[in-house]
């Protein structure tokens, strides 16, 4: 057997070229005898070679295992191939336990089930790649939840939060997840399976219980350097839990002292075993819960009082610096929350969190805190929230820290490696104090967010690893080291050791620990072959070839179609001023650092909420994911993937089922904009091959429309004839399922005595004056060529309410377009050229200060965003921000009391609102929501969907058909069904026609409600 040795250790590592018959045979073996993916390709193999941390290392392949009998075959195969292996769930790890030189195992698309559940015994026993958020879900109607919740509940496994001893912002009241683990059944190196649990329930003789008592004997011969070298704090997850056979260890992992070698394996990052299943113990769900928000003026300040707050016995208490609150509040989605709990401009604000069964108990601790922060010297500082909503959006915010953390753009980012050094709270704030004091030594700054009550504090000092950032990693990692061992602390408090931090395990508990370590690792894993160089063995930190961006990284040079230098910038991390790019490092104008947004936290990954992302949310498939897109993307641009750059197969294949719904443009918390960089893919392709017949036929629909309204006749006809139909479907590379679309009207040109009102308006534009205040009304291609009584009644509307009506055309008589045809087909030039149209026929409106009002999301806030990417200058950022939905104009108006709009009931007492992607990803439902609210009597219900699958011509096409109808029928179809007599309201074009071709119901455009309501 030819074993295959991790080149991070000191042993020989086998050349290159020997392993390409072992790997190719390993590939041939699994594919044969594995019912799940087997990946060996390029692409695939480069997007699992990164993690959450900084680094990169390339896997030999991955395994998406089906089911238990696969996750078996594969430790075999690999076992018999001489190749390591590497679990992995949501691939969160901040450390770089995820990647190495192995077969990736990954369990998250199908090893996530709940296998047994004793709500009695307040128990559960689940399969590894179960994502603790779903859990929790299906355990809350029992009462009861699983508390280690880490802020990336909505991605993260469970198993991986066994592999790196998660811990979560209630550890202070729950502890850590080697706290509420009763048992683990794994495989074993060799491929023999184990169960372990409480010794004393072991039996006699068997595997289980000879490991066991090997593991006793190491324990009790170090018994005495345990008591010395492990930090006396919860808050320590380096190393393995040797500690656990000592009575006299003051941080008992089971309530009855009984030593359970389950929770060996817990924080061993899969170095000893594979998890097949994990028993874990379940908490009753608190009944009520309050908030308080303390605002503090200095960061010190916070830091030091912390020690007096958890003397009140609270559930949590969470820190949010000033670094963290200006970027929340720099995003759409987090400001109006984080304003919520701000008094002036605090340095630092804790959120205190007090729980429990008794709500006036729990307000009385309200008051407590109150009155402690003014016996403090910080009288009226706490902000109340005893409301659940407002408390949930907070924790939300504070959830999100790490990717608002990483949303700074530029080449300087904070870093993850000191970051989970915990110390004993009474020295907390001397040891930030004095640690900042290292940061701008080597010229930069830190962030600092997350557990205050237990001492650990996520910090990220912030470093170009590009330049130079290497060296100061390691300058001050090895100055935190040493005010961590001053202060008594644990150098690895909650994200586990992986690579960056693996090389201190050592440092932390003297060598003869260390070495206990690698006995204990041989009892498991005599072969090295379980994620080897985590632990122990483990390589440097600063190993520049491990880095996701070396120190010789460099773009391959690439000019943009879109403008992306707000991206090609750098930082000044003690100023935070921002300046030209740095030296050669970005040759794509800024594109690779718009690609570099993505950090791996794998937000993108979550089901529960939001947008985001719907191709994932139906596959399951990395690829197919925002977080793979970019991964694919940044190896294509840096060289390290394919050879014709954007316009290679891997990009198109990565891209494929994206269907640019800007769900990640605000779900993601740094803002990767995954709809704007395909533009720059589309537009790559299209300029090595051309514009195939049916994007071409897309992307001049506006024009074409006069002619295909003459042609409607001819349309309705083919579609009524399927020996006819169908060809001419199949040539055009159209699914047969889809009626085609009919261009029937034309709003703008049966408008004649409003366009005559049009042209003299145009007049006034050169200085003339109105009694009534303008409005300028959008009509775009879709509400003028095929619903057109949308414009009619939008038109209406607006006269009611007490405006003056502006439809303008552009100066060759032209309807207006915003050009998003064109960008889907890759067209940029033309779509520019429609902007630069339109922005000379809307701009003497927009100086004389009118609104422009839209209807169809997708168009109108092309205006709001890709025209901002033309290069168009100032009169394209006044036309953004002159831009409004039609709701979010009446919104507008209503709250400056400039709206009289009477409004009548209307017959039908109930309305189901589908939101558009656009509409989300600008934050425009609301709006649609409050206007809807003004209907007397209408209940409105806001269906929790993704996207609705059509996506412009994407759910038209051929190949995505299938995909389109996934996505419409994970929530948004179903509750269409469901919806009995209510209305069914959908602002968007697609999202109506994907509505009637899924349940034959037809969806309405808010406007023909509000029309129909007319007092």
């Amino acid at each position: 057997m030819t074993v295959f040795t991790s080149p991070h250790t000191d042993r020989e590592l086998v050349g290159r070229d020997a392993r390409i018959r072992p790997v190719t045979e390993l590939a041939s073996r699994l594919r044969k005898e594995l019912e799940g993916d087997v990946l060996f390709d390029e692409a695939s193999r480069g997007r699992y070679s990164t993690d959450a941390s900084i680094y990169q290392v390339t896997p030999f392949g991955v395994v998406i295992p089906r089911h238990q009998r696969d996750l078996a075959l594969a430790v075999d195969i690999a076992r018999d191939a001489g190749v390591p292996v590497l679990p992995r769930g949501g691939g969160t790890s901040q450390c770089g336990q995820t990647v190495g030189e192995a077969l990736v195992i990954d369990v998250s698309r199908s090893l996530n089930g709940v296998i047994e559940f004793d709500p009695d015994a307040r128990t559960v026993v689940v399969e590894p790649g179960i994502v603790l958020d779903h859990l929790n879900a299906w355990l809350k109607p029992h009462g009861l939840w699983y508390p280690v919740d880490v802020s990336t509940s909505a991605q993260c496994t469970l198993g991986g939060m066994a592999g790196n001893n998660s811990c979560g912002s209630r550890s202070i009241h729950y502890g850590n997840m080697v706290h509420n683990v009763l048992g683990v059944d794994v495989l074993m190196a060799d491929g023999g399976e184990a169960r372990f649990g409480f010794v004393d329930e072991l039996t006699a003789g068997s595997r289980e219980s000879r490991i066991a008592e090997a593991v006793r004997r190491i324990a009790e011969r170090e018994q005495q350097r345990i008591r010395e070298h492990y930090p006396k704090l919860t808050r320590r997850v380096a190393g393995y839990n040797l500690d656990i056979f000592d009575c006299q260890n003051p941080l008992p992992y089971d309530s009855d002292g009984r030593a359970n070698l389950a929770h060996l394996l817990i924080g061993s990052e899969g170095s000893l075993a594979v998890t097949q299943r994990i028993t874990l113990k379940l908490s009753p769900l608190p009944e009520h819960k309050v908030l308080g928000v303390v605002n503090f003026p200095t960061f010190y300040q916070a830091m030091d009082m912390t020690q007096h707050i958890v003397t009140l016995a609270p559930t949590a208490v969470e820190l949010v610096d000033r670094t963290m609150i200006e970027l929340a509040l720099e995003n759409p989605s987090f400001r109006p929350v984080i304003e919520t709990a701000l008094i002036g401009r605090p340095d630092a604000v804790l959120l205190v969190e007090f729980a429990g069964p008794d709500r006036e108990a729990l307000i009385r601790d309200l008051a407590r805190l109150n009155e402690l922060m003014g016996e403090l010297g910080l009288p009226g500082s706490v902000v109340d929230m005893a409301e659940a909503k407002s408390q949930k959006a907070l924790w939300d915010v504070r959830k999100a820290g790490l990717n608002i953390m990483m949303s700074m753009k530029g080449n300087g980012k904070p870093v993850s490696f000191i970051e989970d050094c915990a110390v004993p709270l009474e020295h907390l704030a001397a040891y930030t104090d004095r640690l900042t004091e290292v940061f701008h030594r080597h010229g930069t700054e830190g962030t600092w967010y997350a557990h205050a009550s237990v001492g650990t504090l996520h910090v990220r000092p912030i470093l170009d690893m590009r330049s130079g950032g290497a060296e100061k990693m390691r300058a001050i990692a090895e100055e935190a080291a040493a005010l961590v061992r001053e202060y008594k602390g644990a150098y690895s408090g909650e994200h586990g050791d992986g690579i960056c931090r693996g090389e201190w395990v050592a440092w932390q508990f003297g060598d003869a620990i260390n070495d206990a370590f690698r006995e204990v690792k041989g009892l498991f894993d005599p072969d090295n072959l379980m994620n080897p160089g985590k632990i122990v063995d483990t390589p440097k930190m600063d190993d520049n070839r491990l880095f996701r961006f070396p120190t010789e990284y460099q773009t391959i040079p690439l000019t943009p179609v879109l403008d992306w230098s707000p991206w090609n910038v750098t930082r000044d991390p003690l100023t935070g001023e921002q300046s030209a790019p740095g030296t050669g490092v970005d040759t794509t104008g800024g594109l690779a650092s718009a690609v570099e947004m993505c950090n791996n936290n794998g937000h993108c990954r979550k089901f529960d909420a939001g947008t985001m992302c719907p191709s994932y949310r139906i596959t399951r498939d990395e690829k197919h994911l925002t977080r793979g897109r970019a991964n694919t993307l940044r190896l294509v641009l840096s060289g390290q993937l394919g050879r014709e750059g954007l316009a290679g197969d891997e990009v198109k294949e990565a891209l494929d089922l994206c269907v640019s719904c800007k769900g990640c443009k605000r779900d993601c918390p740094t803002g990767v904009d995954m709809a704007r960089i395909k533009i720059e893919a589309r537009a790559a392709r299209v300029a090595r091959d051309g514009v195939a017949l049916r994007e071409r036929l897309v992307a001049d629909l506006p024009r074409m429309a006069p002619t295909l309204k003459r042609l409607a006749p001819i349309t309705r006809l083919v579609d009524g004839l399927p020996w006819l139909a169908r060809p001419l479907k199949r040539y055009l590379g159209l699914a047969e399922a889809r009626e085609l679309p009919l261009v029937t009207d034309n709003y703008l040109a049966r408008a004649s005595s409003l366009q005559t009102q049009a042209s003299s308006s145009q007049g006034d534009a050169a200085g003339g004056k109105t009694e009534l205040p303008e409005v300028v009304l959008f009509v775009d291609t879709f509400n003028n060529y095929m619903e057109g009584t949308n414009a009619e009644a939008a038109h209406r509307v607006l006269e009611a309410a007490g405006y003056r009506v502006i439809l303008s055309r552009g100066a060759d008589k032209r309807p207006l377009c915003c050009g998003r045809t064109y960008l889907s087909a890759g067209q940029v030039d033309r779509a520019r050229a429609e902007a630069e149209r339109t922005l000379a026929t809307l701009m003497p409106y927009v100086e004389r200060g009118a609104a422009v009002v839209g209807l169809e999301p997708s168009c109108l806030l092309t205006m709001r965003d890709e025209f901002l990417g033309y290069g168009l200058g100032e009169p394209a950022r006044k036309l953004a921000e002159a831009c409004l939905l039609f709701e979010e104009f009446l919104v507008r108006e209503q709250e400056a009391g400039r709206l009289a709009l009477a409004l009548k009931p209307l017959p039908q007492p109930k309305a189901l609102l589908h939101g558009h992607c656009h509409q989300k990803a600008f934050d425009a439902l609301r709006p649609v929501e409050k206007v809807l609210s003004w209907i007397p009597g209408l209940e409105v219900e806001t269906i929790n969907s993704s996207c609705c699958g059509m996506a412009g011509s994407f759910g038209y096409e051929r190949e995505h058909y299938e995909a389109s109808i996934q996505m419409a029928e994970a929530a948004l179809l179903p509750a269409v069904r469901s919806a009995g007599e209510a209305l069914i309201v959908a602002d968007g074009t697609s999202c109506r026609h994907q509505i009637k071709d899924g349940t034959e119901r037809e969806a309405e455009h808010v406007v023909q409600l509000l029309s129909r309501a007319l007092a």
